[in-house]
């Protein structure tokens, strides 16, 4: 399996705000700048789901000796680190992320998920597994709702990849002005988005405006990704299928937080 990118190596997030700064490095500054899929009653397990959740808290507060085993290297993007970071002058987003392939299992990085502490490293296999069959289940479900032919669109994603992006965004001393994730679209085909705790930041893009979405317990935040879009695009182009209409929201951002830190776990 290719790997997904590369980015530069950049500081712990969690770290500097250990630190009782008064004010946020430059280079995190930025400018400033109604309903959304969430889904109940999925089937993956509660005892799991709150399991994974703990374990995700326990993995953002490991020693930094610890974490530097479970860093970035040069040239990769799975671990600790950021996303695409290409320049030394490039802002930064106030967030510590943790990426890792999950599925298919040989595409996992052996010195990377092996490191992961137990128990959380057996509960994450458990649930990027039933987290895969939600995924097919919801595109047979999008199958009936566009209209097209059982099959069609599960036999494109079948055989599709897993990764995950675990995001923590420490408490800053100046949340006016940073920004936790930048705003974007998701590449992939769907987003299965849990929030760790109650802690609001979560925005999507709908209608030109940005939405808060308060979090629901043991419940996903669904989205749509880019492939899926193109997928479906060219679906109805070559069908002539032009009975169902696309009002998905493909835009999220998750802001920054000003007195609680915030963990969230995306399945790609």
């Amino acid at each position: 399996m290719s790997k997904i990118g590369s980015s530069l190596l950049v500081p712990s997030v969690q770290e500097l705000a250990k630190q009782s700064i008064s004010q946020v490095p430059d280079r995190y500054l930025v400018l400033k700048q109604e309903e959304t899929p969430t889904l109940i009653n999925h089937g993956v397990e509660p005892s799991l789901v709150e399991s994974v959740k703990l374990g995700v808290h326990d993995l953002f507060n490991l020693p930094i000796e610890e974490k530097r085993k479970l860093w970035q290297k040069p040239g990769d993007m799975e671990g600790f680190g950021q996303l695409f970071v290409v320049s030394e002058n490039q802002k930064l987003e106030w967030a510590d992320l943790f990426i890792i392939n999950t599925l298919p299992s040989y595409a996992r990085d052996p010195n990377l998920f092996l490191n992961i502490p137990q128990p959380f490293r057996d509960n994450l296999d458990t649930y990027c597994l039933q987290v895969g069959k939600l995924c097919m289940t919801m595109i047979r479900q999008m199958e009936m709702a566009l209209k097209i032919k059982p099959n069609e669109l599960v036999e494109l994603f079948e055989d599709i990849s897993q990764s995950m992006r675990l995001n923590y965004y420490p408490p800053c001393p100046q949340p006016e002005k940073v920004i936790g994730l930048s705003p974007h679209s998701d590449a992939g085909c769907l987003t299965f988005l849990l929030q760790a705790n109650e802690v609001e930041g979560l925005q999507i893009r709908k209608d030109g405006m940005w939405i808060p979405i308060s979090p629901l317990p043991n419940a996903f935040i669904v989205n749509v990704g880019d492939i899926f879009e193109k997928k479906n695009i060219i679906n109805n182009n070559n069908n002539m299928n032009n009975n169902s209409s696309n009002n998905n929201n493909i835009i999220t951002v998750e802001k920054e937080e000003e007195e609680e830190e915030e963990e969230k776990m995306e399945n790609r």
